[in-house]
């Protein structure tokens, strides 16, 4: 469940930047077009699936499944965007990799 959730929000996350990239007429269009509407129609899915997903696992295995999403934005971003994948963001996932081993251990 949290990788479908974390996965549906890296969609989410994608589809914003998309609109955020462009250019509008106005305001209203800037707010009210089709990538801003599914993008945060499915930030709202993924928060659903989420919650879902909570009852029926422990709390310490679904927060570490959220961090998911994380690497999930990164590909993404690199096959939608053309974004290159730096040393910094290869670190920063890492990182979080290296928390999620050590919430583990503790």
């Amino acid at each position: 469940m949290f990788v479908l959730s974390s996965s549906v929000a890296a969609f989410a996350q994608v589809l914003l930047k998309k609109a955020a990239s462009k250019k509008y007429t106005s305001v209203i269009r800037e707010y009210l077009n089709p990538y801003v509407i599914i993008g945060y129609g499915l930030m709202f899915g993924s928060m659903l699936i989420g919650v879902i997903g909570y009852r029926h696992v422990e709390y310490k295995n679904g927060s570490v499944m959220e961090s998911f999403g994380f690497l999930m934005v990164m590909i993404l971003s690199r096959v939608f965007f053309g974004e290159k994948i730096t040393r910094k963001k290869i670190l920063g996932n890492l990182l979080i990799f290296a928390g999620i081993a050590i919430f583990y251990l503790a």
